[in-house]
């Protein structure tokens, strides 16, 4: 058990939707492969664990594909990086149509723990397909609003690293980011909310490798659990 009162004091709490609330993650990396793999010219091929956590995960779909083609030393200008983002796109949808996605059980009963301690919640999420997500999940009742890629690219917002996102849901909360927790599994979402100065910032430890719980740490995460569940102590 994680002895954290401060969770509980917050005014309002802000999770990221991919891979905190929803088991989405897991279909937006395999869909990434399938959109990189097929480009010439990457070697070695796109690994759906480090290179999804630290180049794509968290961040907009133009902007994750331009930190991995950097990242292989392979070009980025826009006609490139908009190609492989929209295979990604196609990939997604269809791996989504095909699989599904699951919630995580931990996560909802933080958020029913939370609303009924009348702490307001929202999600966010880089991607566009968020609020459908949520309704799927059987949880977007027990948030009081999502920020995602619609609002982001209607709004002008930058992706994350950037707090744009993060800072837009405590605006819409009515509570300012200092009063307010960031939940967060991506290396971009954590460093998010530490740059918006974000009272709390939680990492979620989702890929479990040698190195992740101390990079969230590095990138700005107060603590971080495998877990929501580890933060009700029971």
């Amino acid at each position: 058990m994680v002895d954290l009162p401060e969770l509980w004091t917050c005014r309002a709490v802000v999770f990221d939707t991919d891979g905190v609330i929803t088991d989405s993650a897991r279909v937006h990396a395999a869909a990434w492969k399938e959109a990189f793999d097929a480009m010439p010219g990457v070697d070695p091929p796109f690994d759906e664990h480090e290179d999804y956590r630290r180049h794509v995960d968290g961040r907009a779909r133009l902007d994750g594909a331009a930190a991995f083609l950097a990242a292989r030393g392979l070009p980025t200008d826009p006609g490139t990086v908009a190609a492989a983002a929209e295979r990604k796109e196609a990939a997604f949808t269809r791996m989504l149509d095909e699989r599904g996605v699951d919630v995580y059980p931990g996560t909802v009963r933080m958020l029913i723990a939370l609303h009924a301690a009348r702490v307001r919640c929202a999600a966010v999420s880089a991607s566009r397909h968020a609020r459908d997500l949520l309704a799927h999940a059987g949880v977007r009742s027990l948030l009081q609003t999502v920020v995602d890629g619609n609002d982001a690219a209607r709004l002008g917002l930058p992706g994350k690293p950037d707090p744009a996102l993060f800072l837009e849901a405590a605006r819409r909360l009515c509570v300012p980011a200092r009063s307010a927790a960031v939940v967060e599994d991506a290396l971009a979402g954590v460093e998010a909310g530490r740059r918006g100065g974000f009272g709390l910032v939680v990492g979620v430890d989702r890929a479990a490798r040698p190195t992740s719980a101390g990079d969230l740490l590095g990138h700005g995460a107060d603590l971080v659990v495998n877990d929501l569940a580890e933060l009700l102590g029971r």
